[in-house]
């Protein structure tokens, strides 16, 4: 196949694309407080506001990529960035909390077309010589994304650019995804999708279900006073769940294309890490809460609180490069290690609150803070390789598709949960003492993650690889 010869200005505007996505994914937390008070945001409204880009994001991710098969990657990365860029205006514009929490779904939505083109276009246009250096500029826009977002949004909500106070974070992105989406028509060459890749589209509905019955019910039901269809709602996710895992099976028998194949998903590598990056990822949303003690608890402006998480990407860059040269060869331990650091180190930030009280600065939190991001870092790579360890080659589009939603799902059920908490402890506790005790649930759920480390295998050469191919492959990103 003739080299394109705009490949990697191309390469450019997709990077552009992922950088953009990571900031988004950050860049409201620190937003909040200030959205709150100028457009009486509620409490479960702030919740959905942060979580509700996750949401849709992780729903749209794991059926992103076969479009993108069907379609065309240039046609699915140029329909992504466009609902991205105008979700992102009417975010910018809303004058509501209803419609700007619509808007970040939608704006989740597009990230989930547009993202996993990427990596499909960095296999599909570079040659195995090149791979690497367009994999490690890709992968180069994720801590560059996640140090910039909550930076950007406290100086941009501060600024007050023209009077738009905390609206820049949103608006900012109109002119990037403008130039994005003419830099993707001029470079990126136009490849046709193949109609035979066919979509699950029962079973995304059905996903989508399982996961409305789980998010609603916890976000809204404490401000409604639990009334009893939020209860039931919950419980009846259960059987949705099991009907989805039903019908992935019948897709599966009948030759089809299943959203989540599960002969894949009896690969104990996959599955157990699955399953622990569910709760770890929950346990890191203790962040959305941490956002708002800072700045509604103890008066920290959208800049003091960025800063005080920024020295964070010190812990999660050392975390990631000791993972990559040291998790496979260690296996299962150095995750449970790891995952043992993480508790430590929300248990210190929980004593670093209580001890200091409202005289909290920015330096008693610097250590902790970068312990925990440290265990972030490591836990988070060791569980992307143990996870596609075992996958084979021709499995990797749709297992990795799965990872990074089983990911994002986690992010948005620790701000669901976590929010949920701190909001019902605060009338009674105060905000110091909700704050302790939210800390402390997150490290139930820590403790349990790393209960289940003991699922994951203990090498990733210690078993086989999966059995049987994936029909069916996505392009999510790795």
């Amino acid at each position: 196949m003739e080299k394109h010869p705009l490949r990697w200005w191309a390469l450019v505007i997709c990077v552009l694309a992922v950088l953009v996505d990571m900031i988004d994914n950050q860049i409201v937390a620190v937003a909040l407080p200030t959205i709150h008070h100028h457009l009486g945001a509620g409490e479960a409204a702030m919740q959905w506001i942060s979580a509700g880009y996750a949401l849709g994001f992780a729903l749209t991710l794991i059926i992103g990529g076969r479009l993108g098969d069907r379609y065309g990657v240039k046609k699915l990365f140029l329909a992504g960035m466009t609902v991205f860029t105008l979700a992102s205006l009417s975010a910018g514009l809303a004058p509501e909390p209803g419609l700007l929490i619509a808007s970040r779904v939608v704006q989740g939505i597009g990230s989930g077309l547009m993202v996993p083109q990427v990596l499909s276009f960095i296999h599909t246009e570079f040659d195995e010589a090149e791979r690497p250096k367009a994999m490690g500029l890709y992968a180069g826009a994720f801590p560059l994304g996640g140090l910039a977002g909550p930076l950007l949004g406290g100086v941009l909500t501060e600024a007050d650019l023209f009077g738009s106070g905390w609206r820049a974070i949103f608006l900012v992105n109109i002119p990037i995804g403008v130039a994005g989406l003419v830099g993707a028509l001029a470079t990126m060459q136009t490849r046709p999708g193949s109609l035979r890749h066919r979509l699950d589209l029962g079973g995304l509905a059905l996903l989508t279900a399982t996961g409305f019955a789980v998010f609603y019910p916890l976000v809204q039901g404490r401000e409604m006073g639990w009334p009893l269809w939020s209860i039931l709602l919950m419980v009846a996710a259960v059987p949705l769940a099991g009907l989805c895992a039903v019908h992935q099976r019948r897709q599966e028998r009948r030759g089809g294309e299943p959203l989540v194949p599960p002969a894949m998903m009896r690969v104990r590598s996959l599955w157990s890490s699955l399953t622990v990056m569910l709760w770890t990822q929950t346990a890191i949303g203790v962040f959305f809460m941490l956002t708002l003690y800072l700045q509604l608890g103890l008066g920290f402006s959208p800049v003091q609180a960025s800063l005080s998480f920024a020295p964070g990407v010190i812990g999660i860059i050392v975390g990631n490069a000791l993972a990559m040269n040291v998790a496979a060869k260690i296996g299962r331990s150095f995750l449970t290690v790891m995952t043992a650091v993480l508790a430590v180190s929300l248990a210190s930030i929980a004593l670093v609150i209580h001890a200091a009280g409202d005289n909290l600065n920015v330096w008693e939190m610097l250590g902790p803070i970068i312990f925990f991001s440290f265990g972030i870092g490591g836990v988070l790579n060791a569980l992307f390789g143990t996870a596609m360890g075992q996958i084979q080659p021709q499995q990797a589009g749709a297992a990795s598709g799965l990872v990074n939603t089983t990911a994002q799902l986690g992010q948005a059920m620790g701000i669901a949960l976590f929010g949920t908490v701190f909001f019902s402890l605060l009338p009674d506790h105060g905000y110091q003492s909700a704050t302790v005790r939210t800390i402390m649930v997150s490290i139930g759920v820590t403790l349990l993650a790393l209960v289940l480390t003991a699922a994951l295998p203990r090498q990733q050469q210690d078993e086989d690889k999966a059995p049987a191919p994936d029909r069916g492959m996505s392009s999510a990103p790795a």
